[in-house]
Order: structure tokens, then C-alpha cells, then sequence
């Protein structure tokens, strides 16, 4: 079932907000009501020009701690109003070829209206390794998942293009492994995503390097808002950063997804270190139309609430810019 007939029919029934009572988190500040109200302006409002999901890392400490189960993710997201689910693979890492299992996890998205977006993949190896023995034995390690994003009906998997310890020896490497990835993945109607995530990577010049160079139609990136680190220090402490804004400009012609990083939000609801509606305005000029997945990374706030104040300011951006 669609997400939009969902919600009609579960509003039509008077159910929405008893089910949605059911999943909302015990620690949202916001009111069952309230959130039934925010949901209907994600998915009825005309003037936003994206539709938001929810990144699984946003809530890695609850799924760490045990405080939140896997299969119940898709609930979850379903109580923040998001209209689809983005998977990180390390919450089942032992799962991909268990179709049992991935048949689960479709039929709780489905009951719960969600769309199963994407799958973000770490620790299976690095695809721009100057090691080609290395290298060639990531992209295999990749195959499995472009398999269960398939079965899962989502339409990319995000990969890592770590590795590197040359500039240009990186550049080749990566165009060769994503070429014989997405060359993989192209029968499974898989997109290949890459995102700034560490290293060369967060150098947006780099990137838009080894994507220009790229001819898969189903290979491109996952621009994400805040992770243009190029080198960290000790305590996580950034020693070299990329502009951001700079990077978004760069690695925007080439995306399939876009991740909304947040931190920390100020008394008006806006980001912090980030400027919300310059990067969605960015976002928008290119045409971009599909889903924005929230991403919640900050500490002063617990996640539920992370989760509602970038929604919530997704929202209020998008509205600006229609």
C-alpha cells in the first residue's frame, strides 16, 4: 500500500492517531496530535518539493543499546511522520542473504506505510584501496547487498569510497570499482551511491573528479550536509575541513539521495552550523525531487527529539522555498 493511501484510509477510519499512539516514542515532546499534524503536512503538502525519510543512524544509540529493535525501525520512522526508510546494514549485518528475514522486514514497512529508500553500507572494504587485491574483494563484499536492497524493493545502496592514499591513484581506483559495482547492480535496478564521508571523499573537487568520469546512469552520490571532514585528530577533532556549501555544489549534479545532517538547533529551530535553506535551496535548483533522509548525529538532544526539530525544520525550509 501506498504511504499516501495510508494515511487517507487510516484518517478516514479514525485510526491514525490510535496506531500512531502505539509506535511515538516515549521520549517526543510532542503530542500524538501534533505529530499526526506534522505527518500530514510531509505527505499532503503540495509545496515541498522533496519527501523525507529517516536515516537508521539517527538512532544507532537506541538500536545499540538494545533499546530499539531492527524490525521496528519502520514503526519508528512512521511516528516522526517520514514516508520512507533508510537502512544502515551494520543493524543486520548477519542478515543479507537471510530472505526470511529481509521478507520480515519488508512486510513491517509495508504495514507501516513506508518506503524502503536505500541501504547505507560499511565495513566491507574500501573501493578506492590502492591495494587491488583489497579493492577487488570490497566490491564483491558489496554484491550481496545490492541483492538485498533488491529484494527489499529499495533503489540504491550507499557505499563507501574510502581507502585512497594518492589523489589521483584514489580518483581511478574508485571510477574502476563503481563502474564494476554498478555494472553488478544494474540488473538488480540498484543505484550506486557514494557519499562524502571522511578522506578524499569529503573533498567535494575530488568527488566531482571521479564522478564526471563515471558513464553508469545508475551510479552517483549521496551528498550529506555536514560530513566534509577531510582529516580528524584526536577526539574526532576535524584538522582539515572541505566548505561545505562548496562541496554541496559540487557533488548536487550527481545525487540520487540526499542526507540531512544536523547537530544542534538554536531557540528558533534552526540548525546551528548549518544553513538550512542555503543547501535545500542548492538542493531544489537542481532538480532534485526525491527523498531528503534525516539525519540526526548531535548529543544535546535525544534522538527522538533531534529526529522532530530536523523534520521540523525540513518542513519549515521546504515551505520557504516553494
Amino acid at each position: 500500500m501506498k504511504r499516501r493511501d495510508f494515511i487517507y484510509k487510516a484518517g478516514q477510519t479514525g485510526l491514525a492517531l490510535s496506531v500512531l499512539g502505539l509506535t511515538s516514542c516515549k521520549n517526543s515532546s510532542k503530542k500524538n496530535s501534533e505529530i499526526v499534524e506534522a505527518e500530514t503536512s510531509v505527505v499532503e503538502d503540495p509545496s515541498l518539493f522533496f519527501k523525507i525519510s529517516l536515516a537508521q543512524w539517527s538512532l544507532h544509540r537506541a538500536l545499540r543499546g538494545g533499546e530499539l529493535d531492527n524490525l521496528d525501525f519502520a514503526a519508528k520512522a512512521r511516528s516522526f511522520g517520514c514516508e520512507g526508510v533508510e537502512y544502515v546494514n551494520g543493524f543486520f549485518k548477519d542478515k543479507a542473504k537471510d530472505m526470511a528475514y529481509l521478507k520480515e522486514m519488508n512486510s513491517r514497512a509495508d504495514a507501516e506505510g513506508q518506503q524502503n529508500v536505500l541501504i547505507m553500507i560499511d565495513g566491507e572494504g574500501a573501493l578506492a584501496h590502492a591495494d587491488e587485491k583489497q579493492r577487488l574483494k570490497a566490491i564483491e563484499n558489496h554484491y550481496k547487498w545490492v541483492e538485498a536492497a533488491h529484494f527489499l524493493g529499495c533503489h540504491a545502496i550507499r557505499v563507501n569510497l574510502g581507502g585512497a592514499n594518492n589523489y589521483d591513484d584514489g580518483i581511478k581506483a574508485g571510477i574502476d570499482s563503481l563502474t564494476t559495482l554498478s555494472d553488478f547492480a544494474k540488473g538488480s535496478n540498484i543505484n550506486v551511491l557514494v557519499e562524502n564521508h571522511g578522506g578524499y571523499s569529503s573533498d567535494g573537487q575530488w568527488m566531482h573528479k571521479v564522478f564526471s568520469q563515471i558513464k553508469n546512469e545508475n551510479c552517483g552520490t549521496l551528498p550529506d550536509f555536514g560530513n566534509f571532514c577531510m582529516k580528524y585528530g584526536e577526539n574526532r577533532t576535524c584538522l582539515e575541513a572541505y566548505d561545505r556549501y562548496k562541496g554541496m555544489q559540487e557533488l548536487l549534479p550527481f545525487a540520487k539521495a540526499v542526507s540531512a545532517k544536523s547537530y544542534d538547533f538554536d531557540a528558533n529551530g534552526d540548525e546551528t552550523k548549518i544553513n538550512y535553506l542555503r543547501i535545500m535551496e542548492m538542493v531544489k535548483s537542481v532538480g532534485y525531487t526525491g527523498f531528503v533522509g534525516i539525519e540526526y548525529e548531535g548529543r544535546n538532544e535525544s534522538e527522538d527529539k533531534g529526529i522532530e526539530l530536523t523534520r521540523d525544520l525540513l518542513i519549515k525550509v521546504g515551505k520557504q522555498l516553494s
